[in-house]
């Protein structure tokens, strides 16, 4: 009986040991374009670093990419129209956003997180 209960307490203070894990994953993201026309989307790390995403054809969802945590910036350019919407948003780790470009007269860019 003795082993068995210093084997529960041994159980247990690995799992503990386990549930206090520090791997936090970067932050996602992914482009959804709602509108007709396919679009580029650029999107600017607060690290530095510039994601280029071209083609998203009308409809489409791209798969999610990784950036660093902290400020984003996104810029849409939509073939045949000469607007170029711009969305700023703040991304942390273990998180996943989509930046939708939205249908309408005016393209705009949309963030859920």
């Amino acid at each position: 009986m003795k082993q068995f209960v210093i084997s529960m307490f041994t159980l247990a203070f690995l799992v503990s040991l386990g549930a206090c894990s520090n791997d936090e994953a970067e932050p996602q993201f992914r482009i959804t374009n709602e509108r007709t026309e396919k679009a580029n989307v650029q999107i600017q790390t607060s690290g530095g670093n510039t994601i280029n995403i071209n083609d998203v054809l009308p409809g489409q969802t791209t798969g999610y990419q990784s950036a660093a945590e902290g400020a984003i910036v996104a810029t849409a350019v939509i073939q045949n129209e000469s607007v170029s919407p711009t969305a700023s948003f703040y991304v942390w780790n273990d998180t996943r956003s989509t930046v939708f470009i939205q249908a309408g007269g005016t393209p705009t860019l949309r963030i859920d997180q």
